[in-house]
């Protein structure tokens, strides 16, 4: 599994999950994530995550919290702005 290896690596994810995150829950349970609200009652985590390990950590947290995940996706650096402009985010909390 040589080719896992670039998973072990610090990597940018996007989690979108269903439910409004607000500014106070953002900034205890996701601190270091940039939470954008979407007028379709869901809620988008954009940061970094340490590798795998960690990344399953913060699944594991919006799950317990009842937060249901509807997608999670790798994202370049500099590509989650790109999104953001696509999606028409502007209401950013945390």
């Amino acid at each position: 599994m040589a080719g896992g290896r670039a998973f072990d690596k610090p990597a940018s994810y996007e989690v979108r999950v269903k439910g409004v995150i607000d500014a106070a829950l953002a900034s205890y349970w996701f601190e270091g994530f940039t939470v954008t609200q979407l007028p379709r009652g869901e809620s988008v985590l954009t940061g970094q995550v340490a590798d795998q390990s960690a990344l399953l950590g913060l699944l594991a947290q919006m799950r317990d919290l009842g937060l249901p995940i509807l997608s999670v996706r790798r994202v370049a650096h500099g590509e989650d702005k790109k999104q953001d402009a696509r999606d028409g985010k502007d209401d950013r909390a945390g």
